[in-house]
């Protein structure tokens, strides 16, 4: 009971509630609750909002339009400067607010828009999205409304920016595409580049496959024909809104950094999620789990919300810009997400007409490049005439007149139904099994494992999204677009495993490669190179192995589980190792002793994870491959360079084993130096959590005088794990401060629904000014949770703040 003990310490006036789950008859709300009473236009009948002692709103609507109108507007009270800068970022409209140097972004952005049919596109998400949307959106207005005519103040960011929040229309919330996640063009781009630069062998140890896999440069590709910076656009189109200053901001934007973290987020970004049968638990009812993992910042990316009308009621996380959940439960059905490789993107190369350089090959002819002319407003400037060029595939990325070739991407986002995470608008509210099935069936993007229990007793798992049918090709390289690597549809939905009610007791799932063994991969070629290493996969199902009675005690000290699967692995090459110099030997013997958890106070974990993250990488690759690709490689996939250790082959000499173990012992060395001047020559003094914190800046930081500065930031948090530990912690590795992981932590007693708990850091609000910006990061931290309450009865009795609203 550790995280519910150190809870009710924390929060002694709840202690009573957080002891047991039965919770007493209805009782008027304490006089001690801010109350406030306002109309708002647009309601068609009264409305409450709840506001709990952690910040999660509880609403309360006569009608399903109310609960959607509600969540709208209330998004917009908590997080209106976020959402307003989700949606200038997505839609371009950057530059018409903050100037002239961000008009190359929101051109870029602009070509990664979804410009297809709109009522396909509201088709695709099930029959209420569309109804649902424009209800949400009326609420985001309603708010926007109150702020531009001055009946309330503009949040203090919009007073820093020094600009207003815009007005939505509902189409807005799904053409933006580029907050998703889909992949691989960057490892394309990167494997290119390999081959040309040493051959395809040479790329074994920057990726790997799973399944097995063995590929080859496609037919009519030239591989050094790629250029180095073919995907600058789309970095500019996907990337974050910056404010640093103009030297700073251009001496961040190195494209080499941009294919660089791409591709370590791989293990970075990922997520855990796990479902555990009645069979299993002490309660006899199940329990499911989710903690996904994404970039960190403040406001988070998350927002929990629970929405009350006749006919639902739902509780969980979703991003706050698009209505509904993703993450949580109704009444009956719980669910949660993690990443599922599915390869859902291509870059295409075209030869152009001689003749006429806007016109590319294909098939037998020359067809010509969509022309789309957009104006960019410019703040203190003119507005900007901009082109935008599309292939058959997608936009055009890069030209190269010079050489007559252009270079483009088709990803699924240009399809209908494949706007980041909207559908679960339409699974959200499913009574049971089949109603999940047919719901998941139309998930189109970013591709998800979806873990599932209900109150009958059900669990099960099944994974969505929409899949490239490739026959000709693997996607693992660019591609010729002259017509013979094309998508031939899309893989059924049918045709992806699944599993309902396992024999096991229970399903998990972190981003490894789960198709089960006998999967027909060269009919359903998925995805080959982007699964995250197995290693948090392996600890969780470990722990749920060797619990046969699972609680939700466990279920929160599984999520913030320290222990390195990777790390007990190299420990065995370590083990038998021995050095006459005293401090290599010391270094290895701090390994070869530790216990391969990852807490904040393990001088271990120190020195392993500046090992690994940046020292056994490189040593191998420089061992192994040809020098010409070594500086594309980089530090390569640990999840290769571990195997590879383990299996050494002739690429190591005759006598493989000696070349390894010097690999382990000259890279521990750099490692130990390194550690060694960021925190002391004594190990004994060692802590991973002196160089593993987590510190939340606000974007707008660098605009703000240094007293706002220091509100607006959270932290710096001294933390344990790693990127391979179920306690996700991903960092810098120019600093080792952290920078992604499990910004919301879930766990869900299904059908005892008040006694789940969860964890938004830093807060659930958005403000700086408000107790609920920062409220949360100490408790998520040192791996605490807050109640996620569900019963109006439990809700009263944690009120903070009441709304009373009226039409």
């Amino acid at each position: 009971m550790r995280a519910l003990t150190r809870t009710a310490r924390l929060m002694p006036y709840v202690g009573a509630l957080l002891a047991s789950t039965a919770i007493p008859a209805f009782a008027d709300m304490s006089s001690a609750v801010r109350t406030a009473t306002q109309q708002v236009k647009g309601l068609q009948a009264p409305a409450e909002i709840i506001v709990d002692h952690w910040g999660i709103p509880h609403i309360y609507t006569a009608n399903q339009h109310d609960a959607f109108f509600m969540q709208g507007y209330n998004a917009a009270r908590d997080r209106l400067w976020q959402i307003d800068l989700w949606r200038k970022r997505g839609l371009g409209l950057l530059a018409k607010d903050f100037g002239p140097d961000y008009v190359d972004q929101d051109r870029a952005a602009r070509m990664f828009l979804y410009r297809g049919d709109m009522d396909k596109e509201w088709a695709s998400y099930g029959p209420k999205a569309k109804t649902y949307t424009e209800a949400f959106v009326e609420g985001v207005n309603a708010f926007v409304q109150e702020v531009r005519d001055g009946t309330r103040p503009a949040p203090a960011e919009f007073k820093i920016a020094g600009t207003q929040p815009d007005m939505w229309k509902p189409e807005d919330v799904v053409r933006i595409r580029s907050h998703g996640l889909t992949r691989n063009v960057v490892s394309e781009v990167r494997r290119a580049q390999v081959a040309c630069a040493a051959g395809l062998d040479a790329d074994r140890l920057r990726t790997k496959f799973e399944p097995e896999w063995q590929t080859s440069v496609p037919a009519g590709l030239d591989p050094c024909s790629i250029p180095k910076d073919v995907l600058k656009d789309y970095e500019l189109g996907t990337k974050d809104v910056s404010f640093a200053p103009p030297q700073k901001k251009a001496s961040l934007d190195t494209h080499e950094d941009f294919l660089n973290e791409t591709m370590a987020n791989i293990d970075r970004i990922g997520s855990n999620n796990w479902v555990v049968a009645g069979s299993r638990t002490a309660t006899g009812r199940p329990i499911l789990a989710n903690d996904p993992h994404r970039a960190h910042g403040v406001p988070s990316l998350r927002y929990i919300v629970h929405l009350n009308a006749p006919g639902m009621s739902v509780i969980g996380a979703g991003e706050p810009a698009l209505p509904g959940i993703s993450i949580g439960h109704n009444g009956k059905i719980a669910f949660g997400l993690t990443i599922f490789g599915i390869d859902q993107e291509d870059l295409y190369v075209y030869e152009l007409n001689p003749s006429n350089l806007s016109q590319y090959k294909f098939r037998d002819g020359w067809e010509d490049m969509k022309v789309v002319r957009e104006t960019i407003e410019v703040k203190g400037e003119q507005p900007r005439s901009v082109e935008l060029l599309f292939t058959r595939h997608g936009p055009v990325l890069s030209r190269d007149d010079a050489k007559q070739r252009a270079f483009a991407m088709r990803s699924v986002w240009f399809d209908p139904g494949t706007s980041a995470y909207f559908g679960s608008s339409d699974y959200m509210t499913a009574q049971n099994w089949n109603g999940f099935l047919e719901a998941m069936n139309r998930w189109g993007a970013p591709s998800e494992n979806q873990v599932y229990a209900d109150t009958d007793g059900n669990i099960g798992w099944v994974p969505g999204g929409l899949t490239p049918k490739r026959v000709s090709y693997d996607g693992l390289m660019p591609v010729p677009g002259d017509g013979r690597y094309e998508w031939e549809g899309f893989i059924p939905m049918s045709d992806l495993p699944k599993e309902f009610n396992p024999s096991q007791g229970f399903f998990a799932t972190a981003n490894q490669n789960n198709l089960p063994p006998g999967y027909p991969v060269n009919e359903r070629r998925i995805g080959f190179d982007q699964w995250a290493d197995p290693a948090r996969f392996q600890r969780i199902t470990e722990v749920l192995q060797a619990k046969p009675k699972f609680t939700l005690a466990d279920a929160m000290d599984l999520q913030n589980d320290d222990t390195s699967m990777l790390g007990r692995r190299l420990i065995v090459l370590l083990k038998p190792l021995r050095s006459e110099d005293p401090r290599q030997r010391a270094a290895l013997e701090l390994l070869q002793n530790w216990d391969a958890k990852e807490t904040a106070g393990s001088a271990g974990a120190a020195l392993f994870e500046v090992w690994t993250s940046k020292h056994l990488g490189r040593a191998t690759i420089a061992a192994t491959t040809p020098e010409s690709a070594r500086a594309i490689i980089g530090n390569g996939s640990l999840s290769a360079i571990v195997d590879y250790l383990e299996k050494p082959d002739q690429a190591l000499g005759a006598d493989q084993a000696a070349a390894r173990d010097k690999i382990l012992l000259t890279s521990l060395s750099a490692a130990a130096d390194e550690v060694g001047k960021l925190l002391g020559e004594d190990m004994a003094q060692w802590k991973w959590g002196n160089l593993h914190q987590a510190e939340f800046n606000h974007a707008l930081k660098p605009l703000a005088d240094k007293a706002t500065q220091a509100q607006m930031t959270v932290g710096p948090l001294v933390m344990g794990g790693g990127n391979n530990v179920p306690h996700a912690a991903g960092y810098s590795l120019s600093t080792f401060k952290v920078t992604s992981g499990a910004s919301f932590r879930m766990v869900l007693d299904v059908g005892n629904w008040d006694a789940s708990r969860a964890i938004n850091t830093p807060g659930q609000s958005g403000n700086p000014y408000s107790p609920h910006y920062r409220d949360l990061a100490s408790l998520w931290a040192t791996g605490d949770y807050v109640p996620l309450l569900y019963s109006r009865e439990a809700v009263e009795r944690v009120a903070s703040e009441r709304f009373q609203l009226t039409p």
